[in-house]
Order: structure tokens, then C-alpha cells, then sequence
């Protein structure tokens, strides 16, 4: 019995490694890995690569080459299979057909089309099916999946740089010039654009965009460039500004009308201690299932203060500003910290 549990997890294992090949590719369904084993070998794996192309059961069964296998293999994925046709046929309903007598799988999928409805169909049609191999790492591989469709609002992941002395910017005066004020070096920021070609979106406060002009893209590193997000509640932003150059899809909110234009979309919205709540809830809507909330420290206090935050990504350079915007400051002990060059990441959760 021993020996199943231990294979079981060393199967899953794969398939988790497998399913994270797809992430950035895959939204907004989730990260999927299988393999199919069959006197303990596998004959067949495959992962979930891009919406609306195959699912990753669906890759496997096709890379195993003797289909008779089949019949007496087992299946292992680290999420439910569906039990839905969407865009691609329900995979439940393809692994009955194929005549797989037994299915191993990570985690239930809490996604109301599916929901258990993939593991009642396989039983019903007499699969032996065993839920719950590496739960806790198969949700955590989901982790924007799962708090999207339970909480019904994106991953959200605050990030920021600070100085040695706790600051996150320095006292500029109107004759500063408009530019970012780095407090890490180029391989921190490589760091950051691999972060911003995971996620879905990024967000930056008014006086972020006026200040700094960011891009909010992943010119240094090769991926998708996130929805850009930036809050101009009275619409007084210079529209020479990066985040409108109308190359990225781009979201403004503001409290005044203005029609969209290319690739740029206003959201009209009231103000007050209830947006960063408005923002996530438009963002449900437009199915993103995770946001970077980058600043500044009054956007990234909101939602510290309002307790809407998942992880926090922060950066501390080898600098000292004296004086200047205290960043802000979390009362967490950080899950994990590493060396980037002559900066320190820390990794903090909000459990």
C-alpha cells in the first residue's frame, strides 16, 4: 500500500511539473499536467498549453503510441478532468470512452461547470477513482484559478522596491525629471518582467504613471505583456505617457467620460475607500484571474489596508534615500527570501 501512495505522489509529481510549462499560456483555464502509466512506466504524458487547444489528458492519451495500453493504464492528473464541453470536448467523457479502468487526481475542481460533476461521471461508468494525491501542491500550482472562481476576485500580488532604510522613493521636486528611480539593478528587474509575463495584469497609481512613466511591460524578458491598469481619477495624466501609447491593452480608471481609444478603455467609476474592491470586481468581470499591484504606496497601502492581497513580492536594494516615501510596511514573517545580484527578494502570504 505504501508503495502505491509513493508512486501515486512521484506520478502527480510530474504532472505538476508538466502543468507549470504552461503557465502565462493558459488563462483562464487552469495549469494541467498528465501521464498515463502502465506497469509502472509511462507511455504517455502531456500538459495543457494555450485556451482553446487541447487539455492535457487529452495530450497524453494522443503521445501514448500502442492505444491498446489504455485499457490497463492509469491516468494521473493533478486536476479534475472536465465533464463540460466548452471549446474542446469533456475529458471525463473521453477517458470513459477510451475504457481506462482507473484515474489518480490532485484536486477537485471547484469551478461550477465541473465541481465534481468529472468524478462522479468516471464513477458512475465503474473507474476506479482516487482524489486527493498532493492536494495542497496541486492547489497551490492553481492558486489564481482557485481564488478566482472561490473568492471571486484575481490573485492579487502587491510588489515593490524599498531602500535599506525602508524607503520607497525619495522627496521629488517638480523640476525632477520624469523617470524611474531604481533602487535595484538590471538583474532584479529581469526578475520582475519573468513575475509580469506570469501574471494577467499589472496595476499603478496617478502619481506612479506621471512620475516614473513605466511601460509596465516585459521588454527584458520573452512573454506576454500583462493588461496594463493605471487609477487617473480626474483624467489629468499627460497622454504622452507610455501606458498610452496604444500598444498594450490598457485600463484607466477614472471618475470622468471619455471614449476608448486603440487599445485603451476607460472605466468610469466612483472613488473612495470601496476601489480597490471596484477595481477587482471589474477585472472578475473581464475573467483576469491575477493582478501585480506595483504603486505606488498610497495604491499599495489601499489594499493592505482593505486586507485584499495574496502574496507580496518585495525587493530591498543596497541603497539608502535618508528621507523621502516610507514604503509600506507588513506585520507578516516572509514565507521565503532569496539574492538577486545586490538586491534581497522577499516572499511574503497573507494565510
Amino acid at each position: 500500500m505504501q508503495n502505491n501512495i509513493n508512486n501515486d505522489e512521484k506520478y502527480m509529481r510530474r504532472c505538476l511539473q508538466l502543468a507549470e510549462n504552461g503557465l502565462g499560456n493558459t488563462y483562464p483555464n487552469p495549469l494541467v499536467g498528465s501521464v498515463i502509466v502502465h506497469n509502472e512506466k509511462i507511455i504517455g504524458e502531456g500538459y495543457h498549453l494555450k485556451a482553446g487547444e487541447a487539455h492535457a489528458e487529452v495530450n497524453a492519451v494522443n503521445s501514448v503510441k500502442n492505444k491498446e495500453l489504455l485499457k490497463y493504464s492509469t491516468l494521473y492528473v493533478n486536476l479534475e478532468p472536465c465533464a463540460h464541453k466548452g471549446r474542446t470536448p469533456a475529458c471525463s467523457k473521453m477517458i470513459i470512452d477510451l475504457k481506462i479502468p482507473k484515474v489518480v487526481i490532485g484536486c477537485r475542481d471547484s469551478f461550477e461547470k465541473v465541481d465534481g460533476k468529472g468524478i462522479e461521471m468516471m464513477r458512475n461508468a465503474g473507474i476506479e477513482v482516487v482524489v486527493g494525491v498532493l492536494e495542497k501542491e496541486s492547489r497551490e500550482l492553481n492558486k489564481r484559478f482557485f481564488t478566482f472562481h472561490e473568492k471571486k476576485r484575481p490573485y492579487v500580488i502587491l510588489k515593490w522596491a524599498q531602500t535599506l532604510d525602508g524607503f520607497i522613493d525619495f522627496d521629488r521636486k517638480p523640476e525632477t525629471p520624469v523617470s524611474p528611480n531604481w533602487i535595484t539593478d538590471e538583474y532584479a528587474r529581469v526578475n520582475v518582467h519573468k513575475m509580469r509575463s506570469d501574471e494577467q495584469s499589472i496595476l499603478v497609481g496617478t502619481n506612479t504613471a506621471e512620475k516614473d512613466n513605466p511601460g509596465l511591460n516585459v521588454r527584458d524578458w520573452a512573454g506576454k505583456n500583462p493588461l496594463r491598469i493605471v487609477i487617473d481619477r480626474n483624467l489629468r495624466l499627460p497622454e504622452n505617457l507610455n501606458l498610452f501609447d496604444g500598444k498594450i491593452q490598457t485600463l484607466v480608471f477614472t471618475e470622468k467620460e471619455k471614449a476608448n481609444e486603440k487599445n485603451i478603455e476607460y472605466v468610469k467609476t466612483s472613488f473612495g475607500e470601496n476601489l480597490p474592491e471596484k477595481i477587482l470586481e471589474t477585472l472578475y468581470d473581464k475573467d483576469i484571474q491575477s493582478i501585480i499591484v506595483e504603486g505606488g504606496a498610497k495604491t499599495l497601502n489601499s489594499f493592505i489596508e482593505k486586507n485584499l492581497w495574496d502574496e507580496a513580492h518585495i525587493y530591498i536594494g543596497d541603497k539608502f534615500f535618508r528621507k523621502g516615501i516610507k514604503a509600506p510596511v507588513l506585520d507578516f514573517i516572509p514565507e521565503r527570501e532569496e539574492k538577486i545580484s545586490e538586491a534581497k527578494l522577499f516572499v511574503f502570504r497573507n494565510k
